[in-house]
Parts: C-alpha cells; structure tokens; sequence
C-alpha cells in the first residue's frame, strides 16, 4: 500500500513537492493556512498536468487521477493519516521549531517529520520532537518536479531505518538521491558559494564586469548560466540569505563572507528577474551590457573560480559530509554543472589546482584562499580522486 504524504506549506516548493508525490501515486495532503496560497497551488497544478497531457506525457484520466490524488486542507490535525510529511515553509527555525512541535501531536508515532530546509540544522529543528528518531531532512531543489536531485540528511538524532525508508521512498519517486551529513548548506549550498562568491569577489576588484565574468564561465567551463545571471535568477534575496546563513553557521569562515555588492541589491529590492532589476536591468527597452571578450582575461578568471569550487568540493570530502560519488553527483544534478568537480579536479590537475591556491593565498593572504589538507595531502602522495 502507499504511504500518505503530507507536505506543509503551498508555495512553489511545496506545491511541487505534493505534484511529485501524486504523480508517483500517493494520496497527498497539502496543508497551508492561507486559502489564498492553496487556491493558487491547485490552479497552477492544474495548468502544469493540462500541459502535460499537450505533450502526450499523460493522459487526461491521469491528469483527473493525480488531481483527486491531493487534498488541500488548512489544519495540522489533517495530517493526522500520513506517514510521512514534509516541511516546506519559511527559512526561519523558531517557526519551525513551532511548527513541528505542534506537527507531532497530530500524527501517528510512526510518522516520519521531514524539512525541505536548504541550509538551516535539522538537529536543531528535530530538537523539539518527544521522538527525534523520526527527524530527518528532505532537501528538494526548485521547481521539485523537474529538477532529479533530492538530498537527504539524517540528523544526529535520525534512526537508521527512518534513513533507509526515506532513501529508498525518494528514489521510489524517480528522484537522484544523495546522501549528507547535518552540516551547513548540506552538499550543494555549501560547494556552491564559491561560484556566487569568488565572482563578486572578482567584479569587487575591478578586475572585469558583470557580463564578462558570465561570460568566462560559459565560455571556458561550459556553466549554463553565469554566476550574476544565475543570482538574478534565483534571486538576491534568496541567494543572499543562504551565503549570510552559511557564513554564520560556518563561525564566519572567511571562505563564506557574503559580498556588500549583492547586500546593496537586496537592500534595494534588485532582487532580479523577478522584480525587474538585479545585476541586470530586465525592464521593458533595457537591453543587456556585452561582455569584453578577452580570452587571457576570460581564462584567469574561470581558472580562479573553479579553482575556488574544486577546493570546496575536496573540503566536503575532508569533513567527510558525503562521498566522492555524491559530491560530484550532486553538484551535476542539483544545479546543473557539466562535471563534477572531483572529477573535474582530477582532469586539470590537483597539483595545478593546488598551485592557482597558493598563489592566491599569497597575494591576498587570506584565509579565505587557504588550500584544503586533504588536497595538499593528495597532491604530496600523487593520489587522484577517480
């Protein structure tokens, strides 16, 4: 029999969450306070399985059978049936915190409690449960039923067969699944910041505009998008929120320093495409700056930055929060890169990229550039990660 999923909260990540779980044949609740948000979730439903059936992907009683599959309800008592429910509300843990207390009156004691958190500690969101055992996080990336990778983080707390069911359900689901540890940013978030970072980092000095360092990075690493498009695309505020929270989770490493450039556009609501304006102008007759296409520049430039992931990338390894297999995994899957970068690391050079490190170290002589022990140690034994 399948299980009943509950997922909290109707905005674009729950509400993709609920279609996943419906169209892998779940009975789905879908919780949200607002009437407003849940009207909106299941039009836009609506219109996503109408375009699907366009597409022949499936069929019109498929489309009425997922459809009737979901029951949107205003009430954490109606989540009283499900076995499982995940969380996907606001990125703040004292909500969570309430939230998920009051959750666990509701439920049976074997319903397992998820958070679809991108950055904050499930520890400390299961901490309020009378059973701990049954915390664990479900991390989906944006828009859920397109995107393969789900990352998933066993707290502390979390039981070892809680885990197993989580992996083997969310693999059930057609999804990627890695596994993490509780640590900030989990695998994606954490590696990622470099590519925001080391490129705001880079226009901060002057050394090239925003277009350029784009450009560089399709050009020479072959990115679907460059870092400041990219930021504008998932938005400031957000992409924001998740380098101030990593930095601070992290005891202001200054590997993670958020950039004054992007707190200035979020200050000023440049969030992006979405508000119209970001490091780009996206309103109406604007059109976009071109890059200066300087190869050496061009080259330095990626050369710098993907130097700056690969060491991230060896960190996560180091700090043993996933495996080889799975960093690299992650990284192609959840936000589209075209190798992983172990086995991009492998393919430069670790002695190559270690060189690029200390040069950058000696010049600025921040820690922020410091080489990880783990490539330090690979390189001095002649070791390769594949």
């Amino acid at each position: 029999m399948k299980k009943t999923i509950g997922v909290l909260g109707a905005g674009t990540m729950g509400a993709g969450i609920a279609q996943v779980a419906a169209q892998s044949g779940h009975a789905v609740i879908l919780v949200d306070s607002n009437n407003q948000q849940l009207e909106k979730a299941q039009a836009s439903l609506a219109a996503i399985l109408s375009k699907l059936v366009e597409k022949e992907k499936i069929s019109a009683a498929e489309k009425v059978a997922i459809e009737n599959r979901i029951q949107y309800a205003n009430n954490l008592e109606d989540f009283a049936p499900c076995d499982l429910v995940i969380e996907a509300i606001v990125e703040d843990l004292a909500v969570k915190n309430a939230v998920f207390h009051s959750m666990e009156l509701h439920v049976s004691k074997q319903c397992i409690l998820a958070s679809n958190t991108s950055s904050l500690s499930i520890a400390s969101i299961g901490s309020v449960l009378e059973n701990p055992d049954r915390i664990i996080g479900i991390h989906f990336f944006n828009p859920a039923p397109l995107m393969p990778l789900v990352e998933v983080i066993p707290a502390v707390q979390t039981s070892a067969v809680v885990l197993n069911d989580i992996v083997n359900l969310i693999r059930s689901w057609n999804k990627t699944v890695v596994v993490c540890k509780d640590t900030p940013g989990f695998i994606v978030n954490r590696v990622a910041r470099p590519f925001y970072g080391e490129a705001l980092r880079i226009y901060e000095e002057g050394i090239a505009d925003f277009a350029t360092i784009d450009w560089a990075m399709v050009q020479f690493g072959g990115f679907k998008m460059g870092p400041f498009t990219l930021m504008d695309y998932i938005g400031n505020d957000v992409n924001y929120a998740v380098t101030e929270s990593v930095f601070q989770a992290f005891y202001f490493d200054p590997r993670f320093k958020p950039s004054f450039t992007q707190k200035r556009l979020k200050e000023a609501a440049y969030y992006g495409r979405k508000s119209g304006r970001g490091f780009y102008d996206y309103s109406a007759g604007s059109s976009m700056p071109q890059p200066t296409m300087d190869e050496k520049i061009g080259r330095q430039i990626f050369d710098r930055v993907i130097s700056m992931l690969i060491n991230e990338a060896v960190d996560a390894v180091f700090m043993q929060v996933a495996s080889i297999q799975d960093i690299d995994v992650a990284m192609t899957k959840g936000v589209n890169y075209p190798k992983g970068l172990l086995a991009w690391a492998d393919e430069i050079g670790l002695e190559e990229v270690l060189l690029r490190l200390e040069d950058l170290q000696l010049i600025y002589g921040e820690d922020r550039y410091r080489p990880n022990p783990l490539l330090r140690k690979m390189v001095r034994e002649n070791q390769t990660f594949y």
